[in-house]
């Protein structure tokens, strides 16, 4: 009774990642290394810069501004993402 049990569980679990949802695609698929290194290159704080745009980059298969000052606008998914708060999540 317990190995059946213990059998279904196993099952259980091992069907339900099957469906998990996939993470975000890799940054570096889409060249946010490159994009996001000139997007931030005059920013104060350069090291949270890259780690926000990559992850934004990411989630806007690559979409990043063209340069430091360049619009939001450029890019509606970069834009448009916003942290818990609801303050702009992407530098």
């Amino acid at each position: 009774m317990k190995l059946s049990f213990a059998v279904l569980l196993l099952l259980a679990l091992l069907f339900t990642s099957a469906f998990a949802i996939s993470p975000a695609p890799s940054p570096s698929k889409f060249g946010c290394n490159k994009k996001c290194e000139l997007r931030c290159s005059r920013s104060g704080w350069r090291d949270r810069c890259l780690k926000y745009c990559g992850i934004c980059c990411g989630k806007c298969n690559g979409c990043v501004p063209s340069g430091p000052y360049a619009p939001k606008a450029q890019c509606p998914c970069y834009r448009d993402m916003k942290n818990p708060k609801g303050r702009d999540k992407c530098p």
